[in-house]
């Protein structure tokens, strides 16, 4: 829902529905990464594959990440390190600072 600038959701719980305003949900996470630049995250991506490494940038509304030293990690195993890698956000399952 739409009123001037302010956007709200009705989410249903319970059988109830409650209005809860978007700009709150969507600035949770962006303040979460946000306050993780610069420090060690864990990435978690739909193929099973991870990441372990230093947040450098993120892009808003795509979160796309930008990490340097990097291990690549696949079945709980180290596999690789890189120097900088771009993970786009569609595949991210999580992001764990």
């Amino acid at each position: 829902m739409v009123s001037g600038t302010h956007i709200e959701a009705q989410i249903l719980i319970n059988g109830v529905y409650i209005s809860c305003p978007l700009g709150n949900l969507m600035d949770k996470p962006l303040k979460v990464l946000h306050a993780s630049l610069n420090k060690r995250v864990m990435v978690e991506l739909r193929s099973g594959r991870g990441y372990h490494g230093t947040l450098d940038g993120y892009d808003v509304p795509h979160m796309n990440l930008v990490l340097k030293n990097v291990d690549e990690i696949v079945n709980g195993e180290s596999l690789t390190k890189h120097n900088t890698i771009i993970v786009r956000g569609d595949n991210i399952i999580y992001v764990s600072p």
